[in-house]
């Protein structure tokens, strides 16, 4: 007896080579780097047309080789995620990577939605928001421009930044503005889920 499909749908991420293939929660049970892939997927990295897999919670990273297109290659990438997400345990996240891979994932991340729509938003309103760090799962950011000690900047930070960088990453700790002023709610060492209850 076969095992229902396990439902997916392709999201961009920014950059054109790359997909998340969104899946439902807890059909992954790691993230991350992984140390041995599915054989259906590793035979698309074997033959080119995938250059990378990795796992973040609800989804599969896919980035394509060169010289491929998901016009082309979409397809046999999705069918053969289809085809290893049956078995969820030929997943298997390197936990060689250490605890700084997933600041890497998370970094990573963070600039790819500061280069999206999120930074195009605070761009449009002449500010900016630069990336400082990223340590266990804080990121440090620092608004400039209108944003820097605008009313309105925990709104961007929390509601814009935090939560579409928490969507695409869901172990993010909390976000900073290392600029922000002595007793603000967006100074470093004190936690944005205070405020967000």
């Amino acid at each position: 007896m076969s095992r229902a499909m396990v439902p997916l749908h392709p999201q961009p991420t920014g950059r054109p080579d790359e997909l998340r293939w969104i899946v439902p929660a807890g059909t992954l049970t790691g993230t991350g780097a992984l140390a041995r892939v599915p054989a259906a997927p590793a035979a698309l990295l074997a033959d080119g047309t995938l250059a990378a897999i990795s796992l973040e919670a609800t989804a599969v990273v896919t980035r394509l080789g060169p010289g491929r297109t998901w016009a082309e290659d979409g397809p046999r990438v999705r069918t053969a995620l289809h085809t290893a997400l049956e078995d969820p345990a030929g997943w298997i996240v390197d936990a060689g990577a250490g605890p700084g891979a997933d600041d890497a994932a998370l970094y990573g991340v963070v600039v790819e939605v500061l280069a999206g729509e999120t930074g195009d938003f605070v761009r449009s309103h002449g500010g900016g928001i630069d990336l400082v760090d990223v340590t266990d799962g804080v990121v440090t950011v620092c608004l400039r421009g209108a944003c820097h000690g605008c009313p309105a900047s925990w709104l961007t930070l929390h509601q814009r930044l935090e939560r579409r960088i928490r969507q695409r990453h869901p172990a993010l700790r909390e976000v900073r503005d290392i600029a922000a002023p002595p007793g603000s709610p967006l100074r470093p060492g004190r936690s944005s889920r205070t405020r967000n209850g």
